[in-house]
């Protein structure tokens, strides 16, 4: 095992608990930044990206969102597996990423994405971010072996 101080350098080495919300804080981040260059490639109107709608309605990606953390959430109810709990972590990062680039939207409850009211959603995925960054590496567990 390769480790750098007592911190596993690979996610294989970590405790099979922290996997999963490994997963999600890795999927959230990847999940954030690329629906945000998607959006301003639609925004922009490059050719080849535009929104998604059904029967003439804007579906925001929030939607989306809500509906990977209900399958998520009800998984979690069903199933404890620890392979599940990885998959289940990588499904809730992409989720929620879905649901927070568009939280200025739903506080607002209007379209405020390219506004200034828009980048309260940007501040609160950064502070996720950090501080879930954060409370994974400055947190000890115990490495498990189950």
């Amino acid at each position: 095992m390769v480790v750098l101080g007592n911190r596993p350098r690979r996610l294989r080495e970590a405790a099979r608990v922290r996997r999963g919300l490994i997963l999600a804080w890795w999927t959230f981040t990847i999940t954030f930044v690329f629906l945000r260059v998607l959006t301003l490639l639609i925004h922009l109107k490059v050719r080849g990206f535009g929104d998604v709608s059904l029967g003439g309605v804007h579906l925001h990606h929030y939607v989306w969102g809500i509906l990977i953390l209900m399958a998520v959430g009800f998984g979690g109810l069903v199933n404890r597996s620890s392979r599940f709990n990885m998959v289940a972590g990588a499904a809730y990062g992409v989720g929620l990423a879905l649901v927070i680039d568009e939280a200025a939207l739903l506080i607002e409850l209007r379209d405020v994405y390219w506004s200034g009211e828009g980048w309260g959603s940007v501040a609160l995925a950064i502070v996720l971010i950090g501080v879930t960054g954060s409370i994974l590496v400055l947190r000890r567990s115990a490495r498990e072996d189950d």
